[in-house]
């Protein structure tokens, strides 16, 4: 206690500077997860400058701060106008994808205080967000397989999952595993008919798949146009190329939004009064969403749209005809799936690809459906499109001529026997030891290289997988000093 931790200005940047020295890369187009680059100098300047001038901003009331109220109200008519919102709609901003989607399972699920064990109906591929919704909410999730060639949700699935208990239906516009739009007017049409809600998780499409509608007009039906859709999400984060942390979800009324507003006077401070889960948060995320809209505009958000689209469609006919690779399913948005044969595995390919300045998310195998290599085209990444088909082509070449990476058959053995709900600090250090993470001290020590890692967690059951690495989270997530 009492150590000066104060630096100097020029100590502070030369630290941060060392500190993001292994970090990926936001522009430029090389990450394709994670971030967004619309290649917009202009757009990215505009967007720092008010994300710093309104970071001392406070939303948490909005009559203390009405320019963010303005802000809000416009970007949520904005967003409504794009997904055909009708009268009397409704909407909030959020912190990103997943305080949407949690919202969104609220107030499905006390709106109806009648469903005393709720549960709410998605396709397995359905963004993981939702399982973290089930899990803090307690609400059911009831899941159904998609179809093993298209991977969209089958909708005659869905309707048969819905029952008495059902307070949600969900689909995705596209999905973010394989970039696919599920059924959703099916979907919806059996969710309204059975008196419940459907919401459309458009958090990586809802900004770009309407700007592509001109050029692509046989695009599956997903937004509030299709009769039984009830909530929305989209995130302005993705493809609308602002700052993070901003998403929009809507509700195709007022009274469908107001299960997750909150308020509370039974305590002697001040009323707490909430649309969102949180309470205070920076003005700076929302208002530098607001100006990088308004800066980039319509037709600019068209042309941004269509160049990743292009991109995305032009990589896909490439990619599946190198040896070794094929589509996982025909992106209908700006994500590309991709998986191998015997010959290789994604682990070992995102390896390569990342050796080669790109960094592509692998993907793990879950029931029948298999591991796939997931890029994330944004506008910026169309420039070099060319570049990543050639060096993908060259990692697969490379990975095929490795050969899959290995996994001790001990090490799956052992990671296999643990019980999740016991695993315990011992057992997850040898675990740790046996698969070369640990040091001496039983710390954690992550390889240069994750195909071993990624490849022994393929080989795990989901809830093993899950529990060893929040084991791993749990050991990188501690004090320094």
């Amino acid at each position: 206690m009492g150590t000066d931790l104060s630096l100097s200005p020029d100590e502070i940047r030369s630290r941060l500077e060392a500190l993001r020295s292994r970090d990926l890369p936001t522009h430029g187009g090389r990450t394709l997860a994670y971030v967004y680059d619309s290649g917009l100098a202009t757009a990215d300047a505009i967007g720092r400058e008010v994300l710093a001038s309104f970071s001392s901003t406070n939303g948490l009331d909005p009559t203390a701060f009405p320019s963010l109220l303005a802000m809000e109200n416009d970007l949520v008519g904005i967003a409504g106008r794009l997904v055909d919102a009708p009268d009397g709609f409704a909407g909030v901003v959020t912190s990103g994808g997943t305080e949407s989607i949690l919202l969104a399972v609220l107030a499905a699920r006390d709106g109806r205080p009648d469903v005393t064990s709720p549960r709410m109906v998605l396709p397995t591929t359905a963004h993981a967000a939702f399982h973290k919704a089930a899990h803090w909410l307690r609400v059911e999730p009831v899941f159904v397989d998609v179809d093993p060639v298209t991977k969209r949700a089958v909708p005659e699935a869905m309707a048969a999952a819905i029952d008495d208990r059902t307070v949600l239906v969900v689909a995705s516009a596209p999905s973010y595993a394989h970039g696919v739009i599920d059924p959703v007017e099916p979907i919806a049409t059996a969710a309204a008919a059975a008196g419940v809600r459907c919401h459309v998780d458009a958090c990586i499409g809802g900004w770009v798949l309407p700007h592509l509608r001109a050029t692509e007009p046989a695009q599956l039906p997903w937004t509030f146009a299709v009769e039984g859709v009830t909530s929305l999400s989209l995130d302005l984060h993705k493809y609308a190329y602002t700052p993070k942390g901003v998403s929009i979800l809507l509700h195709a009324s007022a009274a469908l939004r107001r299960p997750h507003l909150f308020a509370s006077a039974r305590w002697p401070g001040y009323t707490m009064l909430n649309t969102t889960a949180q309470s205070t948060k920076s003005g700076g995320p929302l208002a530098a969403a607001w100006a990088v809209v308004h800066h980039i505009g319509g037709d600019r958000y068209v042309d941004l749209a269509r160049t990743a689209r292009e991109a995305t469609l032009a990589l896909a006919a490439v990619a599946d005809g190198i040896p070794g690779l094929s589509l996982a399913a025909q992106p209908d948005s700006t994500l590309l799936a991709l998986t191998t044969d015997e010959m290789c595995d994604v682990f070992t390919i995102s390896d390569e690809m990342l050796a080669r300045g790109w960094y592509v998310q692998p993907q793990m195998r879950f029931g029948d459906l298999p591991a796939t290599v997931h890029l994330t085209l944004s506008a910026a990444t169309a420039a070099a499109s060319e570049q990543i088909a050639h060096d993908l082509a060259d990692a697969t070449a490379a990975a095929r001529e490795a050969g899959p990476a290995h996994v001790p058959a001990e090490l799956v053995a052992m990671a296999t026997s643990i019980d999740p709900a016991t695993l315990d600090e011992a057992t997850l250090t040898g675990l740790l030891t046996l698969a070369g993470l640990a040091g001496e001290a039983g710390e954690l020590v992550l390889p240069e290289r994750m195909a071993p890692l990624n490849a022994m967690l393929d080989a795990l059951p989901p809830e093993v997988r899950e529990v060893l690495l929040l084991g791993v989270v749990d050991r990188l997530v501690r004090p320094t000093g």
